[in-house]
């Protein structure tokens, strides 16, 4: 797993961290706007190991109404949502 991001972090090297692990863990290549529920191998149990990864790679914490799927569905809605609660708590430019 990889360590927090202490400071900023661009949305590239956001979108490569998410690239990584999904490629780890699916072993398939995901692009930036794959939808990566609609082929129905990825669940919601899978969406939830995504929160934990994304709070723990990027210093972040996902609730409320954050945890909706659209914010999980792809990689690029991924790196946006991470981005924005970064701004949010000072861990990093939008």
């Amino acid at each position: 797993m990889t360590a927090p991001w202490t400071g900023a972090a661009t949305a590239p090297e956001i979108e490569a961290e998410l690239a990584r692990y999904l490629r780890v863990r699916t072993a398939t290549d995901w692009a930036p706007d794959q939808d990566l529920f609609a082929s129905g191998t990825l669940s919601s149990l899978f969406a939830m190991e995504l929160v934990v990864h994304m709070e723990q790679a990027f210093g972040i914490m996902i609730g409320g109404t954050d945890l909706r799927m659209d914010n999980f569905r792809t990689i690029r809605s991924m790196t946006e949502l991470a981005q924005r609660l970064r701004a949010e708590t000072g861990g990093g430019d939008a």
